[in-house]
């Protein structure tokens, strides 16, 4: 499967397989991700904090499709 079939294909999937393919790429990339980023320990902590939450609990959130329909009501395109 090519790059651009794989973008295609994306916005098809469920917001739970879309999470499979996070965690996997997530996991190919390694979790240096964090380390490599420029922030500051507060920032840190907070993305650890919210990630460990979200491995908790991962039906707690809120698929992208949900909140960008919220925002749009609020405030329109």
């Amino acid at each position: 499967m090519s790059k651009a079939e794989i973008l295609q294909v994306l916005p098809t999937l469920s917001a739970k397989e879309r999470q499979e393919i996070l965690e996997r790429l997530l996991q190919l990339e390694g979790e240096g991700w964090l380390e490599a980023a420029d922030l500051t320990d507060e920032e840190r902590r907070l993305i650890e904090s919210r990630l460990e939450a979200h491995r908790q609990n991962p039906e707690a959130a809120i698929p992208w499709e949900d909140v960008e329909a919220k925002l749009i009501a609020r405030f329109g395109k």
